[in-house]
């Protein structure tokens, strides 16, 4: 029996409880001697077990077969996929990639995965890695988990299926997944799998990088087939839902549009490969059957999505551009009160309409560092060279702000007429720390050598009285 979806629950870290077969949670108990259906009863703990009840992070799960059985993991070679974030100096100059070519020879999810930056680890229990992916086939008889932090996934180009042990994600760009530290899934392309290098969908597109470091001539063309996006690993305490403080009980991201899957799951046996990730680096190990085997499951430690289009956006309806938390969708919180081991923010389509007031994001220097990627459409603040697939980074105190042509074309707008911003969705990982570049990000031919000249046209208008 192969996994599909059974449909979703809504709501933010709720109590959940769902089973494929009727009678497999238990009643009054989580453990009891004998499971329903010879299953096995395992817990999964997401936090401490004494952890505020609040913040509190745990799954009963019923299946097949636990956890444990598999042979041992041996460490696994991969050339782009890690924690290596001191292998160079971390640089103050602001920096801009242009999307990664989709890969030629066949690629799923995980052979995609290419490390950009990050800072802290998981041994530090904080900080964030951030990688990009590519791909144009599915997962085929592996499943990966986690050990280090949960996975933030932002679709950028085609559509995804994470078969998780909890149930089934459907995803597509403009829509994000969180998957549970530690929770083993694999992922499906749901527009079809490409042709290998050489086939029909092969171009002269342009020269890359692919996962292995190895190089590459060319890319896919289209969407059928590929898959492109982002990925924020998140080593410190889990994403939860902003506080809104005075904008009150409503907007910005809203709990019930919160999905999390219905329980689903496949009893299938063969020979398969679990890899896991775990302290920075990854491990193998055979199995002989689907570790998402999960019949039934309850608690509040499950994967799931949200769909960007529903952020219910506020913003200034006078004066002044305001802070850009007000974009914030989930956010990771640090042991400083107010100020974030990562925020996840958006920049979504909106009405600007503030009177005399410069309405792109202001010139600005940070004490956080931000890395931006563009899901679709312009980013307001950089209209050339910033394009969907791409990615900039802004480290703490580097400055940054709108380029010369939006800076004048901004500057003799017309105050009176409001600005519709459509057909746009750019997102941020802010964080309290320096995100650091990893050599191959610094080595990497998508790396815009001149994205410093789109500030030099920003001329002296000084004009002493």
């Amino acid at each position: 029996m192969e996994i599909e979806s059974r449909g979703y629950q809504s709501g933010f870290g709720n109590e959940f409880a769902s089973e494929v077969i009727a009678g497999t949670l238990p009643g009054g108990q989580n453990s009891p001697q004998r499971v329903a259906h010879g299953l096995y009863a395992e817990q999964l703990s997401g936090t401490a077990f004494t952890a505020p009840r609040h913040l509190n992070r745990r799954s009963w799960l019923y299946r097949i077969r636990p956890a444990a059985v598999h042979e041992p993991f041996q460490p696994l070679a991969h050339a782009t996929f890690h924690n290596r974030f001191d292998e160079a100096p971390a640089t103050p100059n602001q920096l801009r990639w242009d999307p990664l070519p989709m890969p030629q020879a066949p690629t799923d999810f995980l052979d995609g995965l290419v490390t950009l930056a990050g800072n802290g680890s998981a041994a530090e229990q904080g900080g964030i890695g951030i990688h990009l992916y590519t791909a144009n086939r599915s997962m085929q008889g592996r499943f990966f988990y986690d050990a280090d932090g949960e996975l933030l996934i932002v679709p950028q180009q085609g559509r995804l299926r994470l078969a998780t042990e909890l149930g089934v994600l459907e995803i597509e760009p403009q829509e994000i997944a969180v998957v549970p530290r530690g929770v083993r899934f694999r992922v499906d392309l749901l527009d079809g799998e490409a042709a290998a290098h050489g086939g029909a969908n092969a171009t002269g597109a342009g020269d890359g990088m692919d996962a292995g470091g190895r190089a590459m001539h060319g890319a896919i063309a289209g969407s059928a087939g590929v898959a492109r996006g982002y990925v924020c690993e998140n080593f410190g305490a889990l994403l939860r839902l902003p506080e809104l403080g005075p904008i009150g009980s409503n907007c910005l991201a809203n709990a019930r549009d919160f999905l999390t899957p219905m329980a689903a799951y496949e009893d299938v046996e063969g020979q398969f490969e679990l890899i896991a990730k775990f302290q920075g680096t990854l491990w193998t190990a055979s199995i002989d059957h689907s570790p998402l085997d999960v019949v039934g499951w309850h608690g509040t430690c499950a994967p799931y999505k949200y769909d960007l289009r529903r952020f219910n956006t506020i913003g200034s309806i006078s004066v002044d551009h305001p802070d850009p938390s007000i974009f914030t969708v989930l956010t990771s919180a640090s042991d400083t009160p107010g100020t974030a081991n990562m925020d996840f923010a958006i920049f979504p389509p909106r009405w600007l309409v503030a009177q005399h007031t410069f309405r792109p994001p202001w010139f600005h220097r940070n004490v956080a560092s931000e890395f931006m990627g563009l899901i679709s459409g312009i980013y307001d603040a950089k209209a050339e060279g910033f394009v969907p697939g791409g990615a900039s980074l802004h480290n703490c105190m580097s400055a940054h702000g709108p380029d010369a042509a939006t800076f004048e074309k901004a500057s003799n707008a017309d105050p009176s007429k409001p600005d519709v911003i459509e057909g746009t969705m750019a997102f941020m990982f802010e964080t309290r720390k320096v995100i650091r570049p990893t050599r191959q990000a610094l080595a990497a031919p998508q790396l815009q050598d001149d994205y410093q000249h789109c500030w030099q046209g920003l001329h002296k208008h000084f004009e002493a009285p």
